[in-house]
């Protein structure tokens, strides 16, 4: 794709906003660790992110035309994203991730705290907004108790959106907020997948046009894989598909892009003829401990502009991305990450510079 101009575009947001009941220090400082901000409460922070208009995301392009979507990479400046509202969130048997935290919690003592939630994700989103990032919500739905991890009913691509097919008996409808905020936002969905299931947070663009697909059997499957592969190699980009562990849920477990050539990735945990393929196409990395990969240490966001939103659990790799002068943004997202998702799981970029 040709190179465009960052969007600067303004969005007209009447409403509320929804970061505003975020604690005063949630997010002030990269690099710092404050208490979650319960002086705030859940129904406040819902008022403000369900009860807006939100208007489509815009930017526009070197030739001066406004596009409303789309992404050629996941580290560029980021302008628009896709989030949930977790008014209906709760710990239920959902995967390995959570499993984990289930089955262990009788001797870790860890519960789950709604209120706790809803404080952390106000806190997040008060990150992307302090970096002015626009915010947008699927509709939530009470049936729909997982759809806020936003990531996985749907992908953004340079074409529109990819709509997915999910596994999960939980979240096998989510599709159906997803294609209503897209045609509700005059955002083209582009394909749907259809062979086997298949989950956003499988589809990982590396850089214009490579992506890698990744499949564990359990959320994704091979056949849903090879078919989004197909889709993208239609358009002239690469595609490489691979199995990873359950354990990881998806690929964005394991590889999420930090910055151009650069990756965040367990090495450990990815086949060796992955690692390879990544290297031969030139890709240096920031490799995350297993310990913390376990853990979605991986599962970060990249905001642009040697910026990144990561978590509190990931120290080491926090500490390694800010050797190498990035500025990171480390919440404490724990009622997630326990939950079974980080802040990639939570957002579906829909709006970057274009690379």
């Amino acid at each position: 794709m040709s190179t465009e101009e960052s969007p600067n575009v303004p969005i007209s947001i009447p409403g509320s906003n929804p970061g505003s009941n975020a604690g005063s220090n949630a997010g002030s400082s990269p690099g710092s660790n404050p208490e979650p901000s319960l002086d705030s409460s859940p129904d406040a922070h819902l008022e403000s992110a369900i009860t807006r208009e939100t208007s489509p995301p815009a930017s526009r392009n070197a030739a001066g035309e406004t596009r409303a979507w789309g992404i050629n990479n996941d580290y560029a400046p980021l302008h628009d994203v896709l989030l949930g509202v977790p008014e209906y969130f709760q710990w239920v048997e959902a995967g390995p991730l959570i499993g984990r935290t289930l089955a262990n919690a009788h001797k870790t003592g860890v519960r789950f705290d709604l209120q706790l939630a809803m404080a952390q994700h106000s806190d997040m989103v008060k990150i992307y907004e302090d970096n002015g990032v626009r915010c947008h919500y699927l509709q939530s739905d009470p049936v729909l108790h997982r759809n806020f991890f936003a990531r996985d009913s749907s992908a953004m691509t340079p074409w529109g959106a990819l709509i997915c097919h999910m596994q999960l008996k939980v979240r096998r409808a989510d599709y159906v907020t997803a294609i209503q905020f897209y045609q509700d936002s005059d955002i083209p969905i582009w394909r749907y997948a259809t062979a086997g299931h298949f989950e956003g947070g499988d589809f990982v663009i590396v850089e214009p046009g490579r992506v890698l697909i990744g499949y564990c059997g359990e959320r994704s499957e091979q056949a849903g894989a090879e078919q989004v592969a197909g889709f993208v190699r239609e358009m002239g980009w690469e595609a490489v598909t691979a199995p990873i562990s359950r354990e990881f849920v998806h690929m964005d477990g394991l590889v999420v892009p930090l910055a151009e050539k650069l990756l965040v990735a367990c090495l450990d945990a990815l086949e060796p003829w992955v690692v390879q393929q990544l290297r031969d196409w030139g890709f240096d990395f920031v490799d995350v401990p297993y310990v913390e990969a376990k853990n979605l240490g991986v599962n970060l966001v990249a905001l642009g502009n040697h910026k990144v939103l990561s978590m509190h659990g990931a120290t080491q790799l926090n500490e390694k991305m800010r050797a190498l002068g990035f500025e990171v943004y480390d919440p404490d997202m724990s009622m997630f990450t326990l939950g079974g998702g980080g802040v990639h799981c939570l957002a579906q970029a829909l709006c970057r510079d274009v690379v």
